[in-house]
């Protein structure tokens, strides 16, 4: 405690975080694994919905599965949206602007969805499942960057993990949630899918009493006695001049610079290789396998002879698992540094991937085997939630000047959701072609995911803007 008080932690800081993350991450992790638990109460309704339109009780299984894909699948396709827009809205409204602007996708998307089973429309689930993409897309870049300008050099590592750990939080909630006990039921999963408005409601309320970004007010609008006010009020205290004047010196060598533009991102030799470095992590993040283990992971405890009620329980501690490792990367990050945290977390998935292989192969020759295989899903998510889980996300701001931020984080977020899209459509098929051989791909990804960031990414743990920009002129991240 006494480290994050001389660091320049405070309560209004707190608050602040709080306002960002928990009405903006909330909406990214809970609708990713709120889909999970109803899944069948949903799939019977939509037959029940296309025999009454058609008359026709014989309703073609394949036409249900494939309304049901597309519910699941749009929300990345809006995030893919959401991601490429970040830059724009960031710009043009502001960081903590963007934010809650963004508020009107989520109470759109929560009445359409509340209302489906009422109006007996399957296309208002999947419209607000689209809506609630480009809410999440945005949030995911809006969200790290706020946060990363908000927070002092020594605790910006800690703080974007907020946005990470929040994420894990509500996607255990969506799992709780989803219980038959609580809201995964045949009545009520409505309002399981329209609560995301909650965390929305809680964000317009606490983000207004909240500044916008200092180095937003300065270095995007030239307004430093705003800036120096906002600083003020998130440090509880008038002794601010050292991070002014370190945000003054590079708003001067921002304005000796024209404004940077998508084209220049990549062919400007400083701006490509970190640009390179950011969506490089994002497919890391997302090629890792862990969207695999978590969307599938009571499939994968069926394979491993669980009953359906012990996969769901496990599926359960498995999440339970996620958000204490995030909470305890959090404070690993400011002292381990970022790159070490990769390079565990990747390495510990790989050979973790490869162990799991061979004991889904093996499941039915002995229980302990099948004990074995779900030690080693728990295993994989905690070496995710190390630092492949959390890094990424606000390494992208790290990584770029004010100037290039916007860009570089739609670049980056962007990638993400389209990779997230792709693992969501592919490991299915995939699963149902190779078995638990599947965990084969993700082993040689891992490894090659080692070796990049070994090579390529650099340690920005207490690094200044310029300190970042320098790295970058040397020939090791060329």
């Amino acid at each position: 405690m006494p480290f994050l008080q001389r660091a320049g932690f405070n309560g209004r800081l707190a608050f602040a975080i709080a306002a960002a993350a928990l009405g903006s991450s909330f909406q990214h992790g809970y609708n990713t694994g709120v889909v999970n638990a109803p899944q069948k109460l949903i799939e019977d309704w939509i037959t029940s919905v296309e025999a009454n339109r058609t008359g026709d009780p014989n309703v073609n299984q394949g036409k249900v599965t494939m309304i049901w894909s597309i519910a699941v699948s749009i929300f990345c396709v809006g995030g893919m949206i959401g991601g490429s827009i970040t830059g724009l809205v960031a710009d043009r409204f502001g960081r903590k602007g963007g934010l809650l602007l963004n508020n009107i996708f989520v109470i759109l998307s929560s009445i359409l969805q509340g209302a489906s089973k009422a109006a007996g429309s399957y296309e208002m689930i999947i419209l607000g499942r689209f809506l609630i993409g480009i809410n999440s897309g945005l949030n995911a870049g809006l969200a790290p960057m706020y946060l990363a300008e908000i927070s002092p050099i020594h605790l910006r590592g800690a703080v974007g993990t907020v946005y990470q750990l929040v994420i894990t939080i509500s996607i255990l909630v969506s799992q709780i949630l989803g219980l038959g006990s609580l809201l995964g039921t045949e009545n009520k999963w409505p309002v399981l899918l329209a609560i995301t408005v909650v965390p929305g409601i809680f964000q317009l309320v606490t983000l207004p009493l909240c500044p916008e970004s200092p180095k937003y007010l300065l270095l995007g609008r030239g307004q430093e006695a705003e800036a120096n006010s906002a600083l003020q009020w998130l440090r509880g205290t008038i002794e601010v001049h050292d991070e002014m004047d370190e945000m003054t010196n590079e708003y001067e060598s921002m304005k000796r610079l024209p404004k940077v533009t998508m084209k220049e991102m990549f062919t400007n030799q400083l701006l490509r290789a970190p640009l390179i470095i950011a969506m490089m992590l994002m497919v890391c993040q997302q090629l890792s396998g862990i969207n695999a283990v978590m969307f599938f992971s009571t499939k994968i405890f069926k394979l491993a002879n669980l009953s359906d009620e012990e996969a769901q329980y496990a599926t359960l501690g498995m999440g339970a698992m996620n958000v204490f490792m995030t909470l305890i990367s959090l404070v690993l990050v400011e002292r381990a540094g970022r790159k070490t945290l990769l390079l565990i977390g990747f390495a510990g998935m790989c050979i973790d991937a490869a162990l799991l292989t061979i004991a889904l192969a093996y499941v039915n020759s002995a229980a302990w085997v099948s004990h074995i295989s779900i030690v080693l899903v728990i295993v994989f998510v905690i070496m995710f939630a190390v630092g492949p889980g959390s890094i990424p996300w606000f390494l992208v701001s790290e990584l770029f000047n004010q100037s290039a931020r916007p860009a570089a984080t739609s670049l980056a977020v962007g990638v993400n959701w389209t990779a997230n899209f792709i693992v969501g459509l592919g490991f299915l098929p995939l699963q149902e072609a190779m078995g638990g051989y599947v965990f084969i791909i993700f082993t040689i990804l891992l490894a090659l995911f080692v070796t990049f960031v070994y090579y390529k990414v650099p340690e920005t743990k207490n690094k200044t803007m310029e300190e970042i920009s320098a790295m970058f002129r040397q020939r090791s991240y060329q």
